[in-house]
């Protein structure tokens, strides 16, 4: 396993070559991103929407796929943020009669109005949640080169997400969507300002990277309703989403918005059962994952097994942040890149990941074998070691002893 930071020139004359084909040779490719994806000319960029589905395998398909997939974007923008904000717009300009067949107060299921209020109590949890993405970095606050002009186009008088969730005085709950007895979702790693007064707001015609992360989630929700929202989704989105907004090459920088809605659909594909309640302890849910992690360790590491095991320490403590969040909360943004480079590439889609999580217990065995159950909740739920070329070292040293 390479570091990808070492963007050495025969590696990327590799990635250049399996690339170059008229058909990229999947297991090649695979095998190539699994050790780290080199920065350079936007190859990650292009080999995640490989290995997520989005680009098919062969070349001359592309150009006529991303531009039905963008189209097929704006008109997701056109139906669910233009024209409920432009009706809103309508009816705060005259009075209507309440006597009309929809209004506010229509207490029937089918009213736009009633719709419109649900949607909002989504929109305030996502709001809230992606303005504290990653408050170490600037760049979720910063204004985006590639503003979306369907939005904020100086004529409209209609409602922004930005201006519906200042308007909206529903106070939606919160709801504890936190399961199995996990009671912080975010990692004592990331601290956020006090209070959202110290985001300063763009002005009109501008909108901060959080906004387009903003965007892209409220419409994922509104097209899954069986899924929605939930906390937790906004940290899987923002790695994606950066990784292409800081594609090198603008004419992929441009359409990062619409390539990221459908490459997060399709993770949210493969991992949704993790965010499902009800599915929490079927094979496919959370639970059956994170008894896996634990039988893993048996498997290679017994000591520190029955260790964790006497201590009552349950995977749930710890593994549900790790398994849901991709370990998006664990290290910082580009070390999660850097594994995530290795997870997408893993054919067997996220069996890899059991591993890193195995590989971050046993590369701390000393301690936690060492410690008392107070500290060695902490060593899990703050994990110490940042060097993740170490850990997927460790990972893949437990994947070949198999």
């Amino acid at each position: 396993l390479s570091d990808a930071r070492g963007s050495a020139p025969l590696r990327i004359a590799d990635f250049q070559e399996v690339l170059g084909e008229p058909t990229v040779a999947l297991a090649k490719l695979r095998e190539l991103c699994f050790s780290g994806i080199p920065f350079d000319g936007g190859l990650r960029c292009l080999c995640w929407k490989i290995l997520l589905n989005y680009l098919p395998l062969e070349k001359a398909l592309w150009s006529s796929l991303l531009k039905k997939q963008r189209d097929l974007y704006s008109q997701f923008l056109k139906e669910m943020i233009i024209q409920p904000g432009i009706a809103k717009a309508n009816l705060g300009v005259s009075r209507e009669d309440v006597t009309l067949e929809d209004h506010p107060l229509n207490p029937n299921p089918d009213s736009r109005w009633n719709t419109y209020f649900k949607d909002n109590e989504v929109l305030l949890q996502i709001d809230k949640d992606v303005r504290r993405l990653y408050p170490d970095m600037a760049f979720f606050q910063r204004p985006t080169d590639y503003p979306c002009l369907l939005i904020l186009d100086p004529q409209n008088e209609f409602e922004t997400l930005r201006r519906r969730v200042e308007q909206t005085t529903l106070k939606s709950q919160t709801v504890a969507r936190n399961r199995s007895g996990v009671t912080n979702v975010s990692s004592p790693l990331k601290t956020t300002p006090s209070s959202l007064s110290e985001y300063e707001v763009l002005p009109n015609g501008c909108e901060a990277h959080w906004e387009v992360v903003e965007r892209i989630l409220f419409i994922y929700a509104k097209l899954n309703p069986g899924i929605a929202y939930v906390q937790g989704m906004n940290e899987i989105v923002g790695p994606l989403y950066y990784t292409f907004a800081t594609d090198p090459n603008s004419e992929w920088k441009e359409h990062a918005e619409a390539d990221t809605f459908f490459c997060f659909t399709n993770l949210m594909a493969e991992i949704r059962d993790n965010f499902i309640k009800s599915l929490d302890d079927s094979q496919c849910g959370i639970t059956y994952k994170m008894e896996k992690v634990y039988s893993t360790l048996k498997e290679k590491d017994v000591e520190l097994y029955l260790k964790l095991q006497e201590q009552n320490i349950k995977p749930q403590f710890f593994a549900f942040r790790w398994l849901t969040l991709l370990l998006s909360q664990e290290f910082l943004l580009p070390d999660v890149i850097r594994i995530w480079d290795s997870l997408f590439a893993d054919d067997k889609r996220f069996d890899f990941l059991l591993l890193v999580c195995c590989a971050m217990l046993t590369l701390i065995r000393d301690q936690l074998l060492e410690g008392d159950f107070t500290l060695n909740m902490r060593l899990l739920q703050d994990y110490p070691i940042s060097d993740v070329h170490l850990i997927l070292k460790k990972a893949k040293e437990l994947q070949d002893s198999k």
